[in-house]
């Protein structure tokens, strides 16, 4: 990014979207006695096709931002403190000052963002959704004086922290692995939330890192009341 209703604690999309047993205590769809399963190659190829899509679609924004006699980013920005900025809140992270920009967000935003989705599309989803509104409301509250703050950075810093840290927060080996490798390809990029560089909404960094960490806390809920169920000896509700 360059300057220029709330979740409820046991808020799971995955949850959400499994299917109900019926009335004979088997699943309601799919083969008899069995629930429908998705193999990781399913779930990873549709969070290839999607994040393929946003790219697709950041890359046609730009072309016509380039093509038209309109500057795209100068009005569809985040203003901060400003009420009429505050539609930058959605628009700011599919815009881009300048191909340059675009191209140098296009490797991060494919890998972060893939390995966020093949976690779940509805929990990645979810964790966008997150760190798009944390980011945005972030930047408008904090950023400099007449400025405007766009780029698809703010949820690159979201991803990464998010897959940092929901493993942490979910106790999964597995995903602790990914997160420990993510920390290690991505980590240097965090010191992009510290101030002092000129043109690049550190605000933005900062606020879409808050994001993910938030994100890997709601969505972790099920998992931390689980343990701490084992750890009380409570009775486990039915999932």
């Amino acid at each position: 990014m360059t300057g220029g209703a709330p979740l409820g604690a046991s808020f799971d999309p995955d949850r959400i979207s499994a299917p109900r047993p019926g009335p004979g205590g088997g699943p309601t769809s799919g083969a008899p006695g069995r629930r429908p399963r998705f193999t990781a190659g399913r779930a990873w190829g549709r969070a290839a096709v999607v994040m393929a899509a946003f790219v697709v679609l950041l890359y046609l924004i730009e072309s016509v931002d380039s093509i038209i006699d309109y500057c795209i980013d100068c009005t569809a920005g985040i203003e901060p403190r400003v009420v009429d900025g505050l539609d930058g809140i959605v628009f700011a992270p599919l815009l881009h000052g300048s191909w340059d920009h675009l191209i140098g967000n296009t490797l991060p935003v494919l890998i972060l963002g893939f390995l966020t989705l093949a976690t779940g599309i509805g929990r990645g989803l979810a964790a966008t959704a997150v760190i798009w509104i944390v980011a945005g409301l972030g930047t408008w509250l904090t950023g400099g004086t007449n400025t405007v703050h766009i780029g698809a950075s703010s949820l690159v810093f979201g991803w990464l922290t998010y897959l940092i840290c929901r493993g942490w927060f979910a106790r999964r080996i597995g995903q602790i692995v990914l997160g420990v490798v993510v920390l290690a390809f991505y980590g240097s990029l965090l010191w992009g939330v510290l101030p002092g560089q000129d043109g690049i909404s550190w605000q933005g960094h900062l606020f879409g890192a808050m994001g993910g960490l938030l994100a890997g806390w709601v969505l972790s809920s099920d998992e931390r009341r689980h343990r701490r169920q084992l750890r009380t000896g409570a009775p486990l509700p039915p999932r």
